[in-house]
């Protein structure tokens, strides 16, 4: 803890480093205010109110950055711009060329990122459309002629790309990941509003459930540092070379595997599938059809958040997401040959095919571990409710782990740049 003051009160003494923090904190700022211009036409009070009857919403307000309780122009938020940077990440797979260019280095970083901003426009068209649709079931908002439809459209794809845009100013001229601050900024911002509720409906028979759940917040707090930063070190060996008359290699490294590869993206890829079944639902109960109402009604019944079938359902998902997701950052074959191309291997183990396999052993088992820990992130929520009794109060799994994560991520952005600042100076001596 005294490192991280300490850390801190070096940076804002730092005027590279203190003008990146402002920078953020500005643009910080921006994005909350825009969080707060609401859309032309939309009931906020009852809008609210489904918010706090459907906990999935909840969740997708999270990754809104908080504006989708608003219903503000940023409401979709980055949501779209998540979903498109998934799908080129699968298509990176699938698509060599789209393998080779994410190798160019940042040329090819940079070409990537503008097809993903390409492909974020038609997926927030898309995805305004459904939240109309939402709505307009809900009897949120009116029915629209087809230029205020138009608008709306509009309004939504425009905030998205604004958000964007904030995000990557962040990347390129503040501190840390854009996107990831902008999310952590609708998490803390909403907290003030949380706690509020709670301490209005706080009776003295409720006490102990508040009680219970900062302690098991804490815990959670703990736990996700703990995962975040967990890592299996396999030793690896360099044998000695000559060239000409020098000697090169004969040094010992760590290959480092973390815990949690993959972060806090399961959970995202899971929740894009797992918001189907409750979507399709509020569409069919609203049909005329007898045959889709029923269907609608048995969505509705065993989808039900609090139920047990769809708390296992979000678990299953978010654990094979996360073994696909891994499998897409690391690749074990890859990694065994360019350790046989310098002349790594692990003592003990062949180099080439016994070292991927061998790899792919130590990574499998490391991953279940971190997907079983990201599944219960995700379900903690209702097993919170069900522990405290509180329902003001959800303990949401997932928002603790992006707080935590950002926060981790951000220091360690910080470090990196005082350590840059000192190794220049260095030179210049």
């Amino acid at each position: 803890m005294n490192k991280f003051f300490t850390t801190l009160s070096s940076a804002f003494r730092t005027p590279e480093v203190r003008r990146k923090l402002i920078y953020t904190g500005v643009i910080f700022l921006v994005f909350r205010i825009f969080a707060h211009i609401p859309v032309v036409g939309v009931d906020v009070a009852s809008l609210k109110n489904l918010f706090a009857q459907n906990q999935f919403l909840g969740l997708l307000d999270i990754f809104s950055g908080g504006t989708l309780r608003n219903f503000s122009v940023l409401a979709l938020g980055l949501n779209p711009y998540i979903n498109a940077s998934i799908i080129l990440q699968v298509l990176t797979m699938v698509f060599p060329k789209l393998e080779e260019m994410q190798k160019e280095g940042e040329q090819g970083r940079q070409k990537i990122n503008q097809y993903t901003r390409f492909l974020t426009v038609p997926l927030a068209v898309l995805q305004s459309i459904g939240m109309y649709a939402l709505l307009r079931s809900q009897g949120i908002i009116a029915t629209l002629s087809p230029f205020e439809l138009i608008t709306f459209l509009l309004t939504m794809t425009a905030g998205t790309m604004f958000a964007v845009w904030l995000g990557e100013l962040i990347t390129e001229r503040g501190v840390g990941n854009g996107i990831s601050v902008l999310i952590f900024a609708g998490i803390i911002g909403s907290l003030p509003a949380v706690v509020g509720r709670t301490a209005a409906t706080t009776t003295s028979d409720s006490i102990l459930g508040v009680v219970s759940f900062l302690v098991l917040g804490l815990l959670v707090v703990a736990s996700i540092i703990v995962v975040n930063e967990a890592t299996r070190q396999l030793p690896v060996h360099y044998a000695k070379r000559m060239r000409g008359s020098k000697l090169f290699g004969g040094q010992s490294t760590h290959l480092p595997l973390r815990l949690n590869q993959a972060g806090v993206i399961p959970i995202i890829f899971a929740v894009s599938l797992v918001l189907l079944p409750s979507l399709l639902a509020n569409f069919m109960i609203t049909s005329k059809s007898p045959q889709l109402i029923s269907i609608g009604q048995f969505l509705v019944y065993w989808f039900n958040p609090d139920g047990w079938v769809y708390n296992l359902f979000y678990f299953f998902l978010v654990v094979g997401f996360t073994f696909f997701y891994t499998a897409v950052v690391f690749n074990p074959k890859k990694i065994s040959d360019e350790m046989q191309k310098h002349g790594g291997f692990i003592p003990g183990i062949r180099p080439g095919t016994q070292t991927a396999t061998y790899l792919n052993y130590i990574l499998t088992r490391l991953t279940l571990v971190g997907a079983s820990f990201l599944g219960i992130i995700a379900i903690l929520p209702s097993i919170i409710k069900s522990i405290t009794g509180l329902e003001t109060l959800v303990l949401g799994g997932t928002g603790i782990l992006i707080v935590v994560s950002v926060i981790l991520e951000t220091y360690k952005a910080i470090e990196a740049q005082l350590v840059m600042r000192n190794y220049e100076g260095f030179l210049k001596r």
